[in-house]
């Protein structure tokens, strides 16, 4: 397939339209900042987004335990096996005979998330059985190597914090 171009007259060879329509914006907006209207900048770490963030925002994953102080995963592995960059690790554990929480069958001996694989797309959250994995409003996660980025079961815990009741978690906007 052949595309014909058309044929530039002198005037747009020149191509001075162009960069005086260009100079026009430039200095409109010169115009504004001036002026103070339209500022949009967010002086970013003094000022952030909390505040502004949506409902259904989707942040960092996190495990939460009951109001208590129980964990909530059962070691099902959903969340692990749904994870589409694989960034989450579960080790299941048998749960001792005697305690009153048997009847589980497991429990997380090692639970890690890495965050710098995470897509933060919420899918482990919807396929949770158990309401254990939640994503929190977090968007400013670092680290300064990679085993930093790695988030162990103690620190997923620290993060989440306890959880009452049951969330209606399927919301349509996520």
């Amino acid at each position: 397939m052949i595309v014909n171009r058309k044929k530039l007259n002198w005037v747009e060879r020149l191509y001075l339209p162009a960069i005086i329509g260009g100079l026009a914006i430039t200095w409109k907006h010169f115009q504004r900042s001036l002026l103070g209207k339209g500022v949009i900048t967010m002086q970013y770490p003094e000022e952030k987004w909390d505040a502004h963030l949506p409902e259904w925002y989707r942040g960092a994953p996190t495990l939460v335990k009951d109001e208590h102080g129980r964990e909530k995963c059962v070691s099902c592995q959903l969340c692990e096996f749904i994870c589409p960059p694989r960034a989450i690790t579960i080790e299941p554990m048998e749960i001792p005979e005697g305690d009153p929480w048997r009847k589980v069958e497991k429990a997380p001996r090692a639970f890690d998330i890495d965050m710098a694989r995470c897509i933060y797309c919420g899918l482990c959250e919807e396929v949770c059985p158990e309401q254990a994995i939640f994503l929190r409003k977090d968007y400013s996660i670092t680290g300064l190597n990679r085993n930093e980025m790695i988030h162990h079961k103690e620190k997923l815990y620290e993060l989440g914090g306890v959880m009452t009741g049951l969330v209606f978690k399927w919301n349509e906007k996520k």
